[in-house]
């Protein structure tokens, strides 16, 4: 699978596609691990239903609070050391989770961790922006959150497997140094500029360049925040972020408690449903730079218009079904429908930024993680309160359905002002010309 997705005979391209696939397998290890582990947690620390729902959510309100600022901060210094700092950040706090005496410890380690791991997606998506063609970018992507739920498929079964022989706190040591080991790899191979990159070839050079601004750092001029499209973009992911935390955070607990099967199988079908996602996201990728091709950017990038409230009708019948078995099928197919808009609306950033992409998927994914944030406490509150899990997957395929209303009232033509900054030092920039991309044509450099 991951062959058919990578650039063909464009090696640097392929690579960087690797280490952005590496990474979000390791990010989502990391995040999936305490949903997982959340039972045994639970019952060593004693905690209630709604701890366990703020266990969950004070990551996600960190991760929000501080994603705009380290998006617009890996526009500023660039990829290379932004990603570096990232993810020792949050390797480090994932081991300490691992720490924890009891439930403030716990909170303030995970607030800690989503400080540091803010801006991990906008940051490599930003290096996206340099390194791909723009008729690439939705490609790219599918294959990164591919990576993230194919991380979380993995984590259960793993976290399952490590506390039977370890415990669950040896499971986040064991994570926690993953990322220390793709972090020195990724100094050493990555720069900024693909010019910069020896194993860069002339060819590629010129196909990279194609359709992207290198010339110029771009910044999103300030009163661009309050763009009513870049608000709709936000809108629109907040919706995705809170659908999809259900599955990150919830999920093994509710197979468990709430479909009567055991940690092992509850582990593993959390895995399966999530896969299930991660095949999906990779073909949404190729789906929304297709459609693109064919039907322009409004239609293109529109892929979250039907698939948001398919995925909010399939919940509803999981809410219905007393069945266990065809509960957990339909949560993978409600899972890998939704998954299939993620790569567009990533990409819509990059046709509304340009090369301030970090900083829009920034302030998009912000508005994501707090949807997030609060998807796990309304399963929690909902379920102390009510004892039903059917109630906050009722009210996740209502929000699904918003999303697609969202989605429908989107312009990706609609390009954001930004402003520009020569990244050339001690001299002049260098001269530029349009080129002719597939969406559009761009600003790129004449020579290399």
């Amino acid at each position: 699978m991951m062959a058919a997705l990578m650039p063909p005979r464009k090696e640097s391209r392929t690579k960087l596609l690797w280490f952005a696939f590496v990474l979000s397998i390791i990010t989502y290890i990391d995040r999936v691990c305490i949903s997982t582990a959340a039972p045994a947690i639970r019952q060593e620390l004693g905690l209630s239903t709604v701890q366990v729902g703020w266990m969950f959510s004070v990551f996600t309100f960190a991760y929000a609070f501080f994603e705009i600022p380290s998006g617009l901060f890996a526009d500023i210094i660039g990829p290379r050391r932004m990603m570096t700092r990232i993810v020792i950040w949050w390797s480090a706090f994932t081991a300490a989770t691992g720490l924890a005496w009891n439930f403030t410890v716990l909170l303030v380690t995970r607030f800690f961790f989503g400080v540091g791991e803010a801006g991990a997606f906008p940051t490599i998506s930003r290096s996206f922006s340099r390194w791909f063609p723009r008729r690439e970018v939705g490609n790219a992507h599918g294959v990164l959150f591919m990576g993230t739920r194919f991380g979380g498929a993995l984590a259960p079964p793993l976290v399952v497997a490590i506390m039977t022989f370890a415990g669950w706190r040896m499971s986040f040591f064991l994570f926690g140094m993953l990322g220390v080991i793709w972090s020195v790899f990724w100094w050493k191979w990555y720069r900024d500029d693909p010019r910069e990159h020896a194993g860069t070839t002339h060819e590629e050079l010129q196909e990279i360049l194609e359709g992207i601004e290198q010339g110029h750092r771009a910044t999103i001029h300030w009163r661009e925040f309050f763009s009513g499209n870049l608000l709709l973009i936000c809108l629109m992911y907040f919706c995705v972020g809170y659908a999809f935390y259900f599955y990150l955070t919830w999920l093994p607990t509710y197979l468990k408690e709430a479909r009567g099967f055991t940690t092992q199988q509850a582990g593993l079908l959390a895995g399966l449903i999530l896969f299930a996602g991660g095949v999906a996201t990779a073909m949404g990728g190729r789906l929304t730079d297709f459609l693109v091709r064919r039907y322009g950017l409004r239609i293109g990038r529109s892929v979250g218009v039907v698939a948001m409230p398919a995925s909010g009708a399939i919940l509803l019948i999981v809410a219905s079904t007393e069945n266990a078995m065809l509960a957990a099928a339909l949560l993978a197919l409600a899972a890998a429908v939704a998954d299939l808009c993620v790569s567009a609306c990533w990409t819509m950033c990059h046709d509304v930024a340009g090369d301030a992409a970090g900083t829009a998927t920034g302030c998009m994914n912000t508005f994501g993680n707090l949807g997030g944030a609060i998807s796990p406490l309304v399963v929690g509150y909902a379920v102390q309160w009510w004892g039903s899990w059917s109630t906050p997957l009722i009210v996740t395929a209502g929000v699904c359905a918003l999303c697609g209303l969202l989605t429908l009232t989107i312009d990706p033509t609609r390009r954001l002002r930004v402003s520009e900054h020569a990244l050339t030092a001690g001299g002049p920039p260098r001269p530029t010309t349009l080129v002719r991309s597939d969406s559009r044509s761009l600003s790129t450099e004449s020579h290399l």
